[in-house]
This record gives C-alpha cells, sequence and structure tokens, in this order.
C-alpha cells in the first residue's frame, strides 16, 4: 500500500510586532516585575512611541488596554482560571498578562472577536514564543464562549447569597476592600454599586492654577474646562497631555486631583486664633499640597515649610516650589522625629501615608497590590505623624490630618485614639470642616470631611481638622 504524499510544512512566519499592544504589555509587565504605578510606567513609554510615530487614537488604545485590564484584573483571572487546564497560579506571569490584555479586549471592547484573538496571539509569539502562542490561543478561544455579563453570573454568587462578593466579582474590586468601602460609605447595594462603578472609570486629568504664578484663565484658554469645587482646579479633555499645557511644562500649574486641592484650602481657610504667619506641610512629597500651600501662604505674608523624610521625595518637592513668589523651605526631614520645636506653627498638614484606596481610579492596580496587613503596617506612622503634628502647633493653631483613603482604620479611628492619648499633653478639640468646602455637597455629618469619587468626583479624600486648645 503506498503512502500518501506528505503535505509540504507551511514556511515559517515570522511574528509582527504590533506597538499598541505591546507597549501595553511592557507596561504591564513593569507593574508585574518591578511593583511600578501604571501612571508613572505608562507615560515614558508612550513618549518614546510617539517619537517613533504613534497617533494620538493608537496611544489612547494603549492606554485603555492598561488601565482596563489592572482594573478588571481580579475578575479576569477568575473567568481565566475557568478556561485554563491548571491552577492559573501556574501559569508564567508574562503569558498571563498577555492573557488579560486578551480577555480585556474580548469582553471589554468594541475589538471583533477574531481580530482580538488574532492580534493577541500574534502578541504572545513576539513576547513570550511561539509555543506558548498556542496555549494563548486556545484559552482565549475558551473566553468567547461568553461576553462579560454572561462569564459574571457564571463566577459569581448572587447578591442575596453573598453581597460582598457578588460586588467584587462584578466589579472588579478585592473583597476586603469591599467590605471596607461599605463600612465608611454606609447605605444600600445602589451607592455602593455607584462608588465600585466609580473606581472604575478613568479620571480626567485636573490641573491646579496655583495661585500668583498661574490662573485657571489661562489654563481655560489652553483648552482645559473648569473644575467643580475647587477655585483653581481645571479638567484637560480625556486624552490631554498636561505637558503640552505651558503653564504645567513651566511649574506655574500642576496635576493635581481635586479632592486634593479642597484639602489643602480647608486647611489653609480654617480659622485661626492669633498670629498667622508659620505654616508646616510635614509630609510633602511629591509636593502638590505643598505648592499650593506655598502660594497661598504666599499671599498671606507667611512662610511654609515644606519637610519629606525621602530625599528623593524631597526633591519633587523643591522642582513643585521652585518660581514660589514667598517665602518657602524645603528641608529632608523625619516629622515623627522632628527638629523643630514644640508650637512652632499656627497651621500644619499632616498627609499622611496610606493604603491608597482613595485613588483606585488613578492606580488601578493598588486595588491587588494592597492587603489588609498593609493597614497595620501604616498604624502606627499615622498616629506618630498626627501626634507630633499636635505638638508641632501652637495654642490656637490648627492641624489638618489628611489621608488618600476612606477606610475607617485609617481615617476616624487614628484621630480618635490620638486625642484620646494627648488629651494632657497637647489637647485638642476638633472643628467642623464642612463649612471649608463651599458649595461641596454630601459631606455626611462632619466634623470630618470625606470626599468620594461617585458623589464628588475625586479621589476619596478625608480631612480632619483639630484646634491646639493647651
Amino acid at each position: 500500500m503506498s503512502t500518501p504524499p506528505r503535505r509540504p510544512a507551511r514556511p515559517y512566519r515570522r511574528p509582527t510586532k504590533d506597538p499598541v499592544r505591546f507597549l501595553a504589555f511592557q507596561a504591564l509587565r513593569a507593574v508585574d516585575e518591578r511593583d511600578a504605578y501604571a501612571n508613572l510606567a505608562l507615560p515614558p513609554l508612550l513618549r518614546e512611541a510617539r517619537k517613533n510615530g504613534m497617533d494620538d487614537r493608537d496611544a489612547a488604545l494603549a492606554t485603555e488596554l492598561v488601565y482596563g485590564t489592572l482594573r478588571w484584573q481580579g475578575s479576569y483571572d477568575a473567568i481565566l482560571a475557568e478556561c485554563v487546564d491548571r491552577p492559573l497560579r501556574e501559569v508564567d506571569p508574562p503569558v498571563l498578562d498577555v492573557l488579560s490584555l486578551g480577555a480585556h479586549q474580548l469582553l471589554s471592547t468594541r475589538i471583533p472577536t477574531h481580530a482580538a484573538v488574532s492580534a493577541t496571539v500574534e502578541l504572545a509569539r513576539v513576547a513570550v514564543g511561539d509555543g506558548r502562542a498556542k496555549f494563548v490561543n486556545a484559552v482565549l478561544r475558551r473566553v468567547t464562549a461568553d461576553d462579560l455579563g454572561g462569564w459574571l453570573e457564571r463566577i459569581a454568587p448572587s447578591y442575596d447569597d453573598d453581597a460582598e462578593e457578588h460586588l467584587a466579582l462584578t466589579h472588579a474590586h478585592p473583597r476586603w476592600v469591599v467590605s471596607a468601602m461599605w463600612d465608611a460609605l454606609g447605605g444600600g447595594r445602589a451607592g455602593m454599586e455607584a462608588l465600585l462603578d466609580a473606581d472604575n472609570e478613568r479620571p480626567a486629568v485636573t490641573l491646579v492654577a496655583r495661585p500668583g504664578r498661574s490662573s485657571t484663565d489661562e489654563l481655560l484658554v489652553a483648552g482645559a474646562e473648569a473644575g467643580r469645587w475647587s477655585p483653581y482646579a481645571v479638567h484637560l479633555a480625556q486624552g490631554g497631555e498636561p505637558g503640552a499645557v505651558p503653564a504645567v511644562a513651566e511649574g506655574r500649574a500642576g496635576v493635581q486631583d481635586e479632592g486634593s486641592q479642597l484639602v489643602a484650602l480647608a486647611l489653609a481657610n480654617a480659622p485661626v486664633e492669633g498670629d498667622d504667619s508659620r505654616w508646616l506641610d510635614g509630609c510633602a512629597g511629591p509636593g502638590g499640597k505643598a505648592a499650593l500651600l506655598a502660594a497661598l501662604a504666599a499671599e498671606r505674608g507667611a512662610a511654609l515649610l515644606a519637610a519629606e523624610r525621602q530625599p528623593h521625595r524631597a526633591r519633587l518637592v523643591e522642582r513643585a516650589l521652585a518660581g514660589n513668589p514667598g517665602p518657602y523651605q524645603v528641608i529632608t526631614a523625619d516629622s515623627t522625629r522632628p527638629g523643630w520645636q514644640p508650637g512652632s506653627f499656627d497651621r500644619v498638614l499632616v498627609d499622611v501615608p496610606c493604603t491608597g484606596l482613595g485613588a483606585l481610579r488613578r492606580r488601578p492596580e493598588a486595588r491587588w497590590r494592597r492587603r489588609p496587613e498593609d493597614l497595620e503596617r501604616f498604624a502606627p506612622l499615622q498616629r506618630s505623624l498626627l501626634r507630633e503634628a499636635l505638638r508641632a502647633v501652637r495654642p490656637g493653631g490648627v492641624v489638618g490630618y489628611a489621608t488618600c483613603s476612606p477606610h475607617p482604620a485609617e481615617t476616624g479611628a487614628v484621630v480618635e485614639d490620638v486625642l484620646r492619648r494627648t488629651r494632657t499633653t497637647t489637647p485638642a478639640e476638633r472643628v467642623d470642616a464642612r463649612p471649608l468646602f463651599p458649595g461641596v455637597p454630601d459631606l455626611g455629618d462632619g466634623p470630618a470631611v470625606q470626599l468620594w469619587p461617585h458623589l464628588h468626583g475625586t479621589d476619596a479624600m478625608y480631612l480632619a481638622l483639630l484646634r491646639r486648645t493647651g
């Protein structure tokens, strides 16, 4: 019996590098390998790509692929786990990044199914090799069996059976974060879903016009839109490049969330008794609030001391404050072990290190990177900074305790504990911060203020104001 002739082997085709998807893959690898933040890792990659001819449309797609994949990482992992014949932890991280990019294109964009699969397989050939590309192709074919809504129905329990797990999977947040935010927000399902949805929206780029150095009118002429609450805020159109705005390039304006602006303004406008010439920012890095406070202080003839413990962050503060019209000083110092005399300042701000759960819109990877034990790690530092801030301010002066987190363990619990422990050494009283946020609705029962992305369009900034009484 004769053997049928063998088909000639197909000639090998070199993979084609898609610059958009390869750039997105590089950004995800930086986040995974170096614990980088996407909002820091992506811009230099985009700048280099633009030099090589990438246009605005492709840059926008690359940005969406990176941020969208990171936002939905936990839910995509749960879906991919249903499509892989081994535990997901056994899949090499670069391969998993390729799969996540493919899942995002298939489940959350308008890219046609065939195009999404073929482009992701081609990326796999370039990034992880031909052999693994076959695995990627097989897994993505299984992902195409349903749309995002269908997959979420499969993997998530019903709301009635397990409300927190349902919200965690259908809105792409870790369960412990959902639980913590629910405790802080209160209320029912509608408010929580609105908050989680807001966390999954990419925020507009917000600029601050630094008083005495630029104006919102100048920024509006450059194509921005007026902010909602801060008199110094403007929003760039989606995809706008801050560095292309002359005032930003020259340091007379900066990128700063409107919530951060409101916190600095509230401290600056809180009533103090007596002198008002010495201000302190005890946690000044990277410099956004310090730059706004320094400009406001200069208008009143006051001086700001900006202290930052990390030398590289202190250099960022110096850069942000360079050119300020009034007196200021930037020092590298640990505000838990200050070198200044007690009672030296009239106003003190401590924007303490925290989990950053209030900025998940801008740093979507943080939701998967943080762990509940991080709360315990930050707690002693937060209390120490507030305790020393109360020592640094004179009687009649005010302290602002701020944090970019809505977690009760980082907000009200810290303030209550420190006030209780210092009532005999550095007694202080709470100041109602709500009147210092003029026009801003939904500020709760006070006296502290908690901002929310879904209610105010800002990061979830918290501010408690305390007046030293003796």
